[in-house]
């Protein structure tokens, strides 16, 4: 079976009505709120949707309490020498992936991959699968803190500076809450977009991000302070989006030559001054569209483009949809092939004798009195 295979089952299995089980491997000095907003979604998804549709497990290698970098100690659910019967395996990463990861959890990574389970990071837990050799030719997003050591040390890995990164039967987020906006793009594959939205809503969380958003990486950690003129030039081009410098005045500023100019560009930054520029205006037009109410022709003329249709040719080039079609916030529907609604009488599933009881369980029993109780219908 492919990884593609793999990861069709479990989309399958997600819509025949058993529960996806997750465990989340911790690694010592994991960030706390990288795990709360990859678990925290699953458990909203189970209280509206009324049933179980994820069961969650916490791993650490020997079973004992860990802490996370917060100095919070939590004792897991179990060790991963207990064989669980698990569909998908994250690893919470934080502080000092390397060394955090262990010859254990390294065999333990590789025995999962064997088992064709889908596998995930959050913050710097993809160190600890790149290091276990399973992240290699896989676009993967960790914390920009950790990108310039994990090339150097994983030249393999297809790094991005995307907040998450959805390929095949690898999902990787960069920290804090982009975990969250990852687990919702899942759920909404799995479940449907209403089941997302509803989630959303319940987090007061105004709008899901998808895989086209990116860190916001300090320029000045990528280049250090070796290349002072050209964050100069960066910082003289985001303060003036509106109007546009001409590259030669922008040249001229910092005293360098056109040619010097583009040089550090392609040396530093991999591409031209000019597509540095677009990329920073196209950027901005984009947090406005989704953010504002500023009509298309307003956005155009606020990040420096004369006309709209250029604009928007510019846009859809760079992003794949036009800009209309980026504030309706249309896409592509996935995981929801049916029509009917599911129609089941118990909303939780047994799990087997030989494993833990999941605390999806207990999180579910309590939201049973909550209004949103299965307030959002699935479709198969």
């Amino acid at each position: 079976m492919t990884s593609d295979q793999a990861t069709g089952s479990a989309a399958s299995a997600s819509r025949s009505g058993a529960p996806q089980t997750l465990g989340f491997l911790l690694l010592d000095n994991f960030t706390l709120i990288s795990l709360a907003s990859a678990i925290e979604p699953l458990r909203m998804a189970n209280q509206l949707a009324g049933r179980e549709l994820y069961r969650w497990y916490t791993l650490t290698q020997d079973g004992s309490p860990v802490r996370a970098s917060d100095g919070l100690q939590v004792t897991p659910d179990a060790s991963i020498t207990i064989p669980l019967s698990l569909d998908w395996v994250v690893v919470c990463g934080g502080v000092g992936p390397r060394n955090s990861v262990s010859r254990e959890h390294i065999h333990w990574l590789q025995s999962q991959s064997r088992q064709l389970r889908r596998l995930g990071a959050v913050c710097t837990g993809s160190w600890a699968l790149a290091k276990a050799g399973l992240l290699d030719h896989y676009e993967t997003s960790i914390h920009w803190e950790c990108l310039a050591s994990m090339q150097e040390a994983f030249p393999k890995v297809a790094l991005s500076t995307r907040l998450f990164s959805i390929d095949r039967d690898r999902f990787t987020a960069s920290g804090g809450t982009a975990p969250l906006d990852m687990m919702l793009n899942l759920i909404s594959r799995d479940h449907g977009r209403e089941l997302a939205a509803g989630i959303s809503e319940m987090f007061i969380y105004e709008r899901v991000r998808n895989e086209q958003d990116q860190q916001r990486v300090p320029l000045k950690h990528v280049l250090g302070t070796t290349q002072p003129k050209l964050l100069e030039i960066v910082a003289l081009m985001e303060s003036n989006l509106e109007e546009p410098i001409e590259l030669d005045e922008l040249a001229r500023y910092v005293n360098v030559s056109r040619r010097q100019l583009e040089r550090l560009f392609q040396k530093y930054l991999h591409c031209s001054p000019s597509r540095y520029y677009l990329k920073l205006r196209l950027v901005r037009a984009r947090q406005l569209l989704k953010q504002t109410s500023l009509s298309i022709i307003e956005v155009a003329s606020v990040c420096g483009f004369v006309s709209t249709p250029h604009f928007s040719k510019c846009y859809r080039e760079y992003f794949g949809v036009p800009p209309r079609d980026e504030r309706s916030g249309v896409q592509g529907r996935q995981g929801r092939d049916g029509s009917s609604p599911y129609t089941t009488k118990s909303w939780a599933t047994e799990p087997p004798a030989n494993e833990p009881v999941s605390s999806a369980l207990l999180a579910l029993s309590h939201a049973q009195g909550e209004p949103t109780f299965a307030s959002v219908p699935l479709l198969n």
